[in-house]
């Protein structure tokens, strides 16, 4: 009788990147190079390609939460993460679904600007992520531009980055990983961890000539997998930095563009 290798299971809800390189489609590929089940809750879909997103369609509140109580019900998950939620009404249906005791923790991926620039959070949703989601999660992930318009201010050093996760695990008493990778003069990409007893540097040199999107995603999700398999919220945000490190460094060409190689540290 064949014996079974067992992997655990984590859900992305987000939106779907039509050029792979993205959303959900990249929370699944990270998934699967770190030995994760991964599952889905698609929020929107998106037409786009490596230079720019052309269309978002949101599903509808009852659909998203249907897809996700679909996933609970067979496939529990042991963490999960969200990306791109674009609407007000798609978050409240995730805040909603995770105010119940006993869910698994939560990665937010707070996404508001895709890298070209194109707007992936609707007007007026950023007060109910701030509201209603932020204190569900067990860790909100914002890069710097993120992070400047969750607390109105500038951010132009590491001290910055080091100010700005206290004052989000303050405000909204979950861990908070900044991203310090569009940081200016600097030579390394720098991430300030805190979750009100440790705080972490994390430093990664920067690598030159490779430009990709969906590192944002692909981070967020590699924290996930490393929650699904039972590691620490600091281990896997550690173990994390590693990974997107590598997927950077030994990105991949697709047609015209590099891409992220999730499978770098196989």
């Amino acid at each position: 009788m064949r014996r079974h290798t067992y992997w655990p299971v984590a859900l992305t809800i987000g939106g779907s990147d039509s050029g792979g390189g993205a959303g959900v489609q990249a929370d699944l590929k990270t998934f699967a190079a770190l030995r994760v089940h991964g599952t889905s809750a698609v929020a929107c879909l998106t037409a786009q390609n490596p230079c720019g997103v052309r269309a978002v369609q949101p599903a509808t509140p009852a659909m998203l939460r249907a897809q996700i109580e679909a996933v609970f019900e067979e496939l529990p998950p042991a963490a999960c993460k969200t990306g791109m939620l674009f609407a007000a009404p798609l978050i409240r249906v995730v805040a909603d679904f995770f105010k119940h005791p006993h869910r698994p923790p939560l990665v937010v991926d707070p996404v508001m600007l895709a890298t070209s620039g194109a707007q992936l959070l609707s007007a007026g949703a950023e007060k109910i992520l701030q509201r209603e989601l932020l204190p569900r999660a067990a860790l909100v992930t914002p890069n710097l531009g993120e992070a400047e318009r969750l607390l109105s201010t500038r951010l132009r050093s590491v001290e910055d980055l080091r100010r700005a996760a206290r004052t989000l695990h303050e405000r909204f008493g979950c861990a908070a990983l900044v991203k310090g990778g569009h940081l200016r003069g600097g030579r390394e990409a720098a991430d300030i961890f805190f979750d009100g007893r440790t705080e972490l540097l994390l430093t990664a040199p920067f690598v030159r000539g490779v430009s990709t999107h969906g590192t944002g995603c692909a981070y967020s999700a590699a924290i996930t997998a490393g929650l699904a398999r039972g590691l620490g919220l600091t281990q896997a945000v550690s173990r994390a930095k590693e990974f997107i490190t590598q997927a950077i460094a030994c990105s991949i060409r697709a047609g015209r563009h590099d891409v992220l190689n999730p499978f770098a540290l196989d």
